[in-house]
């Protein structure tokens, strides 16, 4: 059923059908019996399920990465869809309009997405009164409440030796509203940005945002986001920064900009340009990222699995890799609704 409704959508602009889709799933979620319909179709809860990780329960470890939902716009809908967790953002503290269009592309042969949004979001004062209210309806004592990671990052005119500020005013400004930070620096689609991977400028980064955390009376689990493009030497600086800086753990991974081995034709490729290209084509790295991650951080700091998840099986690998939780995106679009019910449904019979 879904193929069918997906190669009708395919028919036309992605970033349109996005929206489109969600905003269709979000009438239906707001009429009672539907949406309970909806939660009884696509949730598989078990109490095996459960994953008590950076001081966190989470109801099942499949969760949502960071640019489906940047604004919070759609928490109640995927909530029905079963997700344990869901990251939203990238939020930056300025509002922005984001690359231009279009910046969201399919590549249906490698099941892959090429995208250069470009941090288009409202800004943090928006997105932490709709997490406010989203916080009112779901108390934290919530035994199925699906947690939220906010994924910050910096506005793409504020200078990299001033983005320290950005990430700043973004967790101060969100602190009470989420459950979990991930620092956003690997982005291909801000100019600059991945700069800010190299060990210097992520110290500053992350040492600061540490202070403030742990100045507070309860602090906020805090990650860093990598991309599947860094080398030996750069990934072993991640893994000592973030074992000085205490990291409560990473996500791995971003988007690549490689375009090595698609099936999908030069001239096609060549013609969309640049962007961040996530999906299938970008499973085996991410997940020799993710290898090489857990393999010298044990389970001190935990890594969140990210990149070309589609299948239980994809999650089972990741999973047994080291990863406790896993995150879905590209796979989401291709598979559908039911996709984090037949992970859950498999991981519960493993």
């Amino acid at each position: 059923m879904y193929t069918l409704l997906r190669n009708f959508l395919f028919l036309f602009p992605p970033e349109a059908v996005h929206y489109f889709s969600m905003n269709m799933l979000r009438l239906a979620c707001g009429i009672g019996f539907i949406k309970k319909l909806i939660t009884r179709a696509f949730t598989f809860e078990h109490p095996s399920l459960q994953k008590d990780l950076f001081g966190l329960t989470f109801k099942n470890p499949v969760g949502l990465g960071a640019g489906f939902d940047k604004n919070a716009l759609y928490l109640n809908e995927l909530q029905a869809l079963g997700f344990g967790f869901v990251e939203i953002g990238t939020v930056t503290p300025k509002p922005q309009a984001g690359n231009d269009k279009p910046r969201l592309f399919r590549l249906t042969k490698d099941k892959a997405l090429i995208n250069r949004m470009g941090f288009n979001n409202e800004g943090v004062e928006v997105v932490k009164k709709r997490l406010e209210i989203w916080n009112s309806l779901h108390p934290a004592n919530s035994k199925q409440r699906m947690l939220i990671g906010g994924n910050i990052g910096k506005n793409k005119l504020t200078p990299n030796e001033d983005a320290w500020k950005d990430y700043e005013i973004c967790f101060k400004g969100l602190f009470d509203c989420v459950d979990y930070f991930v620092v956003n620096v690997s982005s291909p689609n801000t100019p600059g940005l991945r700069a800010l991977q190299e060990k210097d400028s992520l110290t500053k980064i992350l040492s600061h945002l540490q202070t403030i955390n742990h100045a507070a009376i309860k602090p906020k689990p805090l990650l860093l986001k990598i991309a599947p493009d860094l080398t030996t030497e750069q990934l072993d600086d991640i893994i000592t920064l973030a074992q000085e800086v205490k990291l409560d753990g990473l996500v791995a991974t971003n988007t690549t900009i490689s375009r090595a081995n698609l099936k999908t034709d030069a001239n096609t490729v060549d013609a969309i340009g640049a962007g961040g290209l996530s999906g299938k084509p970008v499973q085996q790295q991410s997940t020799v990222v993710l290898q090489y991650l857990t393999e010298r951080l044990g389970s001190n700091i935990p890594v969140i699995a990210s990149g070309g998840i589609f299948t239980a099986t994809d999650a089972k690998t990741k999973m047994q890799l080291g990863a406790p939780l896993v995150q879905v995106w590209t796979g989401f679009i291709y598979i559908g609704p039911a996709i984090v019910k037949n992970i859950c449904k498999a991981l519960h019979k493993a």
